[in-house]
């Protein structure tokens, strides 16, 4: 049986410690699903299209991944996609409590699906997608933080 794992997120913008993730992902399973959120209730800094093509960019080289959007239940999504994996990344035990109740829903909803928390590499563990996009609002240097491809990107929206 093929290992599908999906990573969700709204990838706001992705960044380099999102990619350290997906690379090791891709090196346990056999397809990484890169579920890109559409969420309604949260107005995103990037269109699902420019993220969608943001992290296919960054992420050219990786044969064994799938980059998609999706507007459902989490757990939905995995199981129209015969994933038996969610990985979530956690950078600081303050993630864990509500990572740990997302993963006991999704249970609850699919017992089929097996949730993997991934730590993420040291220098990668203090950024966030929203804290990239404080320092860019800033006028900050955001390139140690993202791709060159998605740092060009956020650098024509603001």
């Amino acid at each position: 049986m093929k290992k599908i794992a999906i990573y969700p997120g709204s990838f706001d913008p992705i960044t380099n410690g999102h990619i350290d993730l997906i690379k090791r992902a891709s090196k346990l399973f056999n397809t990484v699903i890169i579920g890109i959120t559409q969420n309604s209730k949260k107005s995103a800094f990037l269109s699902i299209n420019d993220r969608i093509e943001s992290v296919n960019t960054a992420l050219l080289g990786i044969d064994n991944i799938k980059v998609l959007s999706f507007n459902t239940l989490l757990v939905d999504f995995a199981k129209a996609q015969n994933a038996q994996i969610i990985l979530r990344g956690l950078r600081a035990v303050s993630d864990f409590e509500y990572e740990f109740q997302l993963s006991g829903m999704n249970k609850h909803l699919n017992p089929n699906i097996e949730t993997l928390f991934m730590t993420p590499a040291e220098q990668y563990a203090n950024i966030s997608s929203s804290l990239v996009r404080e320092i860019l609002s800033l006028g900050g240097d955001i390139s140690a933080f993202v791709p060159n491809n998605v740092e060009k990107l956020l650098k024509t929206k603001i």
